[in-house]
């Protein structure tokens, strides 16, 4: 495919509301809209859209929603060249004021790739983006002297290849490097090792998997920047790049590194930086599309998450949900369900309570007289329930355990498998929270924790309904849980049906139909 037969759209008509955008259009492709001159946002017209009569939507981000009271002018344009298809003018919230989409200190605000709100590189003058060069050189140089051979990755690849500078659209910068080992467990090794020369070398590191690094320099005035360096390897012919890339490639055109200009200075790229820009961004790479969005294989993302960052699974959609405020509200207070289970075991040993949260039902518990572990996968929940825990002058255990990832979860299991019994587990709208994987891990878990000692309670949505959706749960077959359990060696002793109301999940006038099931499973063997 060439650039000209990328996807491409074009827009005829625009309304603006509260909810967001209201277009008609032909075809699919990229679609800038501008508040006045300023850019705030770019959409796919069919791919990021929803049918509503003779219209397609396209719901205002959540994090774009707080600056949206006011006037505006509306402006859906074309990326690639800039030309202006069609303006609304918006009176949005109370209609009082101007809509600007500014930071405290007046800085344009614009979304990212991801829908999140930042400075892009397109706002900033070359001055500004001084500091992100230097820093460039700076990292460049040190991975060098680490033993490896860095070279431009991702969108700071593709803005020195294509433009020859920053992507307008673009917010941070990345580095990437290919290993010269073929096996994972030595390719993470090496990464551990350049995480420590470059601590020797008076770096901050952070790391998100075990092929994944952020460098943090402190720049002048206090102010500190971060660098995403991407690791990856070759086998077999296929080049394995973290982040998203999984493709065939060839090491002639990685090796020997050749330069690209970026902003007026120099900086290594790959022999063939064009095929390592197919592999990330697909044929079209030369075309400008503010909303492109990785549609990675699943056979990469699992080798990619098996190797590299196991632990990290379905911990970056969280991060994304807490910081666009989507979370359901967190609960103060005991869930029916603990409560239930209380009433069910006249002896509470040790409990489990998976997907703990802020430990609401784990403290409550360890106030009753249990023994009390928490488990959950997002830090900042661990963190919360242990202060929680703190103040109260309660002891509980919390710790962190990732059900989509199996060593995680076998790790926890071995432990917990040897505290004093009976062990009870809980879990707590978990099923209906995670996918057919962390089903798997979860009874397994329960095996190897409750076997001969006690017993697993599961609370989960059988049915949809308006509150289930607002909270992101998926309802679950209970038929199909049950032969989970029972394929495991397990036995479903008990299944209860209830209302959202009965199982404490909502308002709901009582006597409605059963969209929740309480399910008890124990095993001898």
């Amino acid at each position: 495919m060439s650039p000209t037969d990328a996807p491409r759209g074009s827009v005829t008509a625009l309304e603006v509301d509260d909810e967001g955008l209201l277009v008609r259009g032909a075809g699919d492709g990229p679609v800038d809209f501008l508040f006045g001159d300023q850019r705030v946002g770019s959409f796919w017209l069919r791919r990021d859209t929803r049918p509503e009569g003779e219209w397609l939507r396209y719901p205002w981000p959540a994090t774009l929603r707080r600056f949206l009271n006011g006037v505006v002018t509306v402006t859906l344009a074309d990326p690639a060249d800039g030309t202006r298809w069609t303006s609304y003018d918006a009176r949005l919230g109370s209609g009082e004021g101007t809509v600007e989409v500014r930071d405290a200190q007046g800085h344009a605000l614009a979304l990212d790739k991801s829908n999140r709100l930042t400075r892009l590189f397109g706002d900033r003058d070359a001055a500004q983006l001084e500091p992100l060069l230097d820093a460039l050189e700076v990292v460049i140089g040190a991975l060098e002297k680490a033993g490896v051979e860095p070279f431009l990755a991702y969108g700071t690849l593709l803005g020195a290849v294509r433009d020859q500078d920053f992507i307008g659209h673009d917010s941070d910068a990345d580095v990437g490097y290919v290993s010269r080992f073929e096996f994972p467990v030595d390719v993470v090794r090496e990464s551990y090792a350049l995480q420590r020369r470059l601590r020797e070398m008076g770096f901050r590191v952070q790391r998100y998997s075990g092929l994944g690094l952020k460098v943090i320099l402190e720049e002048p005035g206090g102010t500190s920047r971060g660098l995403d360096v991407f690791g990856g390897f070759s086998r077999d012919g296929m080049l394995y790049l973290m982040g998203e890339v999984g493709h065939p490639f060839r090491d002639e055109w990685l090796h020997p590194r050749t330069s690209a200009t970026l902003a007026g200075r120099e900086f290594p790229v790959p022999a063939r930086p064009e095929h390592l820009l197919e592999a990330m961004y697909g044929e079209s790479w030369r075309l400008p599309d503010p909303a492109f969005k990785f549609v990675t294989p699943v056979s990469t993302q699992r080798r990619l998450n098996g190797w590299f960052r196991g632990a990290r699974v379905g911990l970056d959609d969280r991060w994304a949900r807490s910081r666009a405020g989507t979370l359901p509200p967190e609960r103060t207070g005991p869930s029916e369900l603990v409560r239930w289970v209380a009433g069910q075991e006249p002896v509470l040993g040790t409990v489990v309570d998976v997907g703990c949260g802020r430990g609401s039902d784990a403290l409550w518990l360890a106030a009753q007289g249990a023994r009390t572990v928490g488990l959950d996968y997002f830090p900042p929940d661990l963190r919360r329930a242990v202060r929680r825990a703190e103040r109260r002058g309660v002891e509980v255990r919390f710790e962190w355990m990732n059900l989509g990832e199996l060593r995680s979860v076998l790790g926890a299991g071995t432990w917990l498998a040897r505290e004093e019994g009976p062990r009870i587990m809980l879990a707590h709208h978990l099923v209906d929270a995670t996918d057919r994987r962390g089903r798997a891990n979860l009874v397994r878990l329960a095996k190897m924790v409750t076997r001969s000692s006690g017993r697993l309670y599961v609370q989960a949505y059988t049915a949809p309904t308006e509150l289930s959706g607002r909270l992101g749960l998926d309802p679950v077959d209970a038929e199909q849980l049950s032969e989970l359990v029972v394929s495991s060696g397990g036995r479903v002793e008990q299944v209860v049906e209830l209302g959202e109301r009965e199982a404490g999940m909502g308002e709901a006038p009582p006597g409605g139909p059963p969209v929740i099931c309480r399910m008890v499973a124990s095993w001898t063997r």
